[in-house]
């Protein structure tokens, strides 16, 4: 396509930016929709996977057919397969009626599964038989039946490695990856940054009704650096935030800084010191790592002071805790040194490190989540940063119901 045609798909579907990798992306799903193929589109969350279907669906032969986006994180895992296939009535206590379910509703038209990584198995193998097939089953029937649906794909989840762990199918990968549409991150997008920051605080000044915001030059920097996590759609929230909280039009690097409270996490291993070179994933495990190394800090610390107070015969009081976050366990165990005059510091104080893994500190996470919102499931999920069907899968798995 030329850059004419595809700056018209942009205007269409509301797409902004100039970068080139968005551009060949555009193009592939253009070049792939008056196809049947199968379409897998990934991309970190955020990115705007969610436009690239709709341009598939809308440049296909199926335009006239129906689109129906399903969110595959946010339906429980006990009804997926009843929300996706159908049920018929009495197949299970509530089924009080029959339902079609998306794909009958769905014949001749296009269904887009967000979220998709996060599907279970057993209907991962019905997927699988619908993109073999076109057959599926009711959930409580032994009909098979037909449709004709063009699937198209997207997930933020590192599929090869969910293989890897056994939580996703191989077969049903390269079935859905028959074409592979990439979103790069808003960080690799260069100046996008600033022309979708231009749009969003366009848009929110007609919806509040005020002067649009504008970046000074020390701003505009300060936005190109950042490595924007929650990618476009954490800029539009931002971009909401200053322009209705600030009074003043005109937006400097101070004022944009207060509103970027984790520009620093990437950092976090340099500036605290962390040991290794271990590369990240996530802002969470930057931070569980912290939380070990600090643990191994303070108990040298602890010895150190306590050989010092041996050496010079200081009499040691009861030392105070050590102040920890409230999601792990104590960092070490720190009974009371009793002495008397005639005593010799005893040397009762043990440095036994608890066993402290990833696992322990999750569960706690989501216990304390689940009571700041009272056991509702999909708060917790949106506080804690996963889909309610990771929350539920690990409901279960650390028997927190």
């Amino acid at each position: 396509m030329t850059r004419a045609e595809i700056q018209q798909v942009k205007l269409r579907f509301g797409i902004i930016g100039n970068d080139e990798s968005l551009a060949r992306a555009i193009d592939v799903a253009i070049q792939v929709a008056p196809t049947d193929l199968s379409v897998l589109i990934t991309g970190e969350s955020g990115v705007g996977k969610e436009s690239f279907p709709q341009i598939i669906h809308q440049y296909s032969r199926r335009k006239h057919g129906q689109y129906i986006a399903v969110n595959c994180g946010a339906i429980p895992e006990g009804t997926i397969d009843s929300e996706l296939f159908g049920h018929e009535k009495g197949a299970f206590t509530g089924a009080i009626g029959e339902r079609k379910g998306y794909f009958g509703e769905a014949d001749g038209g296009t269904i887009f599964l967000d979220e998709v990584g996060e599907l279970p198995l057993p209907t991962q193998a019905r997927l699988l038989r619908v993109l073999e097939s076109g057959e599926f089953i009711k959930v409580g029937s032994s009909k098979v039946q037909k449709t004709d649906v063009r699937i198209v794909a997207a997930t933020n989840v590192n599929l090869t490695q969910a293989i890897a762990d056994g939580r996703f199918r191989e077969d049903l990968y390269y079935r859905l990856n028959t074409v592979p549409i990439q979103i790069p991150p808003l960080r690799e997008r260069g100046e996008d940054v600033l022309l979708l920051f231009r749009k969003f605080a366009g848009d929110f000044a007609e919806k509040y009704r005020m002067p649009a915001i504008q970046l000074t030059e020390d701003a505009k920097r300060v936005l190109l650096s950042y490595p924007w996590p929650g990618n476009v759609r954490q800029l539009k929230n931002i971009t909401e935030q200053i322009s209705i909280i600030e009074t003043n039009r005109e937006i400097n690097s101070t004022i944009l800084q207060t509103y970027l409270p984790t520009q620093n996490v990437q950092r976090l291993p340099a500036l605290l010191g962390i040991k290794g070179n271990k590369g990240f994933e996530s802002e969470r495990e930057i931070l569980y790592q912290v939380l070990f190394d600090m643990r191994q800090d303070v108990t040298e610390l602890k010895k150190l002071v306590h050989e010092i107070m041996s050496e010079r015969g200081v009499v040691a009081a009861a030392p105070a805790p050590v102040s920890v976050p409230a999601i792990i366990h104590p960092i070490v165990s720190t009974p009371a040194v009793q002495c008397t005059d005639d005593d010799d510091i005893q040397d009762t104080e043990e440095y036994v490190e608890e066993s402290l893994s990833l696992d322990e500190v999750e569960k706690e996470m989501i216990r304390k989540a689940l009571e700041k919102h009272h056991g509702k499931r999909k708060n917790a999920a949106k506080d804690l940063n996963i889909s309610e069907r990771t929350l539920y899968r690990k409901i279960k798995e650390y028997e927190l119901d």
